[in-house]
């Protein structure tokens, strides 16, 4: 690459109270996050939360009706998107069908009139990074989806960008190919020192990639946090929802320590919350096996997963749980859809989050 890159060239990225409406439709509802140089956020949502709004808002392609976006502390809500030392990979590449992979990659450069011994070098380091060497001649309709993505990426880095936007580029990908990417793009990101905005629907993807995960809902962010503290401590059950497979179940508080759910269950939690207090209760499926709070009922179907199976069980109470277990065996086999099982949570494996009931 050029002389500039790494951390030098990352940009530290803000922005301030965004909102876009589109008619009736509050796309962006006051939206801030600070992104620090280097760093890997993704942007993690429904469809219709806003994230794709976000995006082009940063790259300029939308002009918000309030707030601002700040790249080391320059204002660029006004600056055109060629002017922004941006790099972008969509969902559909975009590619230039009739350029080759040389051609695509160049087309930055040359728009930004660099020389064209400089143009050769790059491309063919930018190339070599993406391990597409030797594939400069070849159009895009000779490239497999993989090879399409990577030529993608390499457009996006081969003038150094201060930042780096990726808008769901893995989603025309099969899963292995959309997994390999995603280590590929990762490994990339932390050699280049390259801040990004990384935008998925899929939560599996953001735990794989990211330094930080933003969660947005109906175009107001719900959560900015680590991977960890995502997963871990959700800040509210919106975020317990949709980021992991969940029991979320709702109940008040009767007396500290303890909650009564809505169907009249009585669970121990670990939580000094308030007697009368509204919570969410949240279990992760794969932490059942032993504990004080007891759940007995009959499983309903059993699905197979290659290491883990997920049951799918009617508690006695009619509530419906999901429990995740390790594959059965010879030894260890699986309980039939019928099967009556009984199962324990300890109060510290359950998660308490403010209640979001609509």
């Amino acid at each position: 690459m050029a002389a500039q890159t790494g951390e030098d060239r990352a940009g530290k990225l803000g922005v301030e109270g965004l909102t876009r409406r589109f008619g009736e439709v509050l796309a962006l509802d006051g939206v801030s996050l600070d992104i620090a140089p280097g760093e890997l956020l993704t942007i993690l949502g429904p469809s219709g939360s806003g994230k794709t709004t976000l995006l082009k808002v940063v790259a300029g392609f939308e002009k918000p009706d309030a707030g601002r976006v700040l790249v080391d502390g320059r204002d660029i809500t006004a600056v055109p998107p060629a002017k922004r030392d941006i790099g972008m990979v969509f969902q559909n590449y975009a590619l230039f069908p009739h350029l080759s992979v040389a051609g695509n990659v160049a087309f930055p450069l040359q728009m930004r009139n660099v020389a064209s011994a400089e143009i050769e070098r790059r491309v063919g380091e930018t190339l070599a990074l993406v391990e597409l060497a030797g594939y400069e001649a070849r159009l895009p309709r000779q490239l497999s989806g993989g090879q399409q993505q990577r030529v993608a990426l390499a457009r996006a880095i081969v003038f150094n960008p201060r930042l780096l936007l990726l808008d769901e580029p893995f989603g025309a990908l099969d899963r292995k190919l959309r997994e390999t990417m995603q280590l590929e793009v990762r490994r990339l990101q932390r050699r280049l020192g390259l801040t990004t905005i990384f935008i998925t629907h899929d939560q599996e993807e953001a735990l794989v990639l990211s330094d930080r995960i933003a969660v947005l809902n109906r175009g107001a962010l719900q959560q900015v946090a680590t991977t960890t503290e995502i997963y871990e401590r959700p800040a509210n059950d919106f975020v317990a929802d949709f980021v992991g497979e969940s029991n979320i179940f709702h109940g008040t508080v009767t007396e500290v320590g303890s909650v009564t759910l809505d169907a009249g269950r009585r669970l121990l939690i670990r939580s000094a919350a308030k007697v009368g207090q509204r919570l969410g209760v949240l279990m992760r499926p794969e932490r059942f096996g032993g504990g004080a709070n007891s759940f007995a009922g009959q499983v309903k179907e059993c699905v197979y997963q290659g290491e883990s199976s997920l049951l799918y069980v009617w508690l006695a109470d009619g509530q419906p749980i999901a429990i995740r277990q390790p594959a059965g065996g010879t030894q260890r086999p699986l309980p039939p859809p019928g099967a009556l099982i009984t199962l324990g949570l300890a109060p510290a494996d359950s998660i308490v989050v403010p209640a979001n009931e609509t």
